[in-house]
């Protein structure tokens, strides 16, 4: 059984019963396992033809610590995710629609570590994340058919590589370009052997620039892993993206930043100063609920496991 719903746009399907036995240990535990033994089950709920490119899957776990809410392995199209923004604030409003919550504070246990969270009276929700931090600043990639392209590399529960230049306009119409753009500095910077630490993959690519509404302090657009863009403003790159703001002495803790995404949806995130430079990073948005369903896997089915393109 799962529960479909979307975060400011970009669409979270949470797997509430059905889903493969990981046995016990911690949740990146649980992770590897599923990666490892399940990873037919990760694609034959978000892939084609059950799901999209864009679909983000939550499954939802036993949590390891007694006050916990939940736990939660989010995966997509391509792999698996540490953590996850917009897709943290659909499991809460899910566990509301389910009545297993109360508005309040609950702890939900991801991969990289326990963030706090809020349900707010009016429906919306507070993702305290895990904390964030730039790793190297203004770093320049040569990008075959772009030229020098510099950004800033930085941790917010993801990898992600910030540009400051986009190649475009950051609307819907121009997205094909924008995907063209953000996956050949993927590419570049795989290449040339930029990562974030401990050589870990960089597999988000953001772009920024001037808001369109004027109350809202920027715009971006978000490659994902793989070929899909984030229709929200993005969680965890709005973290990494106040964590520079940071670094750069440009956000001061406890002042609302207004993140505005590709489709003009908005996560209000703030900081609190952290240890070794990082910051405690919130982030603020809406989800809505937009459908119950059973999937089934019929052992004839030549694509049970999902297409992979």
């Amino acid at each position: 059984m799962v529960i479909d719903s979307h975060t400011e746009g970009e669409p979270t399907r949470v797997v509430i019963s059905g889903g493969p036995d990981l046995g016990l240990g911690s949740i990146s535990e649980r992770m590897q396992r599923f990666c490892a033994q399940f990873d037919h089950f990760r694609s034959g709920i978000v892939c084609e033809p059950r799901g999209s490119e864009v679909v983000v899957g939550a499954l939802l776990l036993e949590p390891v610590q007694p006050d916990s809410s939940a736990a939660v392995i989010f995966f997509n199209d391509v792999g698996y995710l540490g953590m996850c923004g917009h897709g943290t604030i659909g499991v809460l409003t899910t566990l509301a629609h389910l009545g297993r919550i109360d508005p309040g504070l609950h702890k939900i246990e991801t991969p990289v570590g326990t963030v706090e969270t809020t349900l707010h009276e009016d429906g919306s929700v507070t993702v305290e994340n895990v904390p964030s931090y730039r790793y190297q600043a203004s770093v320049e990639v040569d990008v075959p058919g772009y030229g020098l392209v510099t950004g800033d590399v930085a941790w917010g529960g993801n990898w992600f590589f910030l540009v400051a230049d986009p190649p475009c306009e950051l609307v819907t119409a121009n997205r094909n370009e924008l995907i063209a753009a953000s996956t050949a500095i993927r590419v570049a910077l795989h290449a040339s052997g930029v990562t974030g630490r401990d050589d870990a993959y960089i597999d988000h690519i953001e772009f920024f620039s001037e808001p369109k509404n004027p109350e809202n302090s920027s715009r971006n657009f978000v490659l994902c892993p793989g070929a899909s863009f984030d229709r929200s403003p993005c969680g965890t790159g709005t973290s990494a993206k106040m964590a520079c703001l940071y670094d750069d002495g440009k956000l001061a803790p406890g002042v609302i930043w207004r993140q505005e995404g590709i489709l003009g949806t908005v996560f209000q995130g703030s900081i609190r100063e952290g240890s070794d430079g990082q910051v405690n990073p919130s982030i603020r948005g809406h989800a809505w609920v937009t459908g119950e369903s059973k999937l089934l896997f019929a052992g004839d089915d030549p694509f049970s496991r999902g297409i992979e393109f």
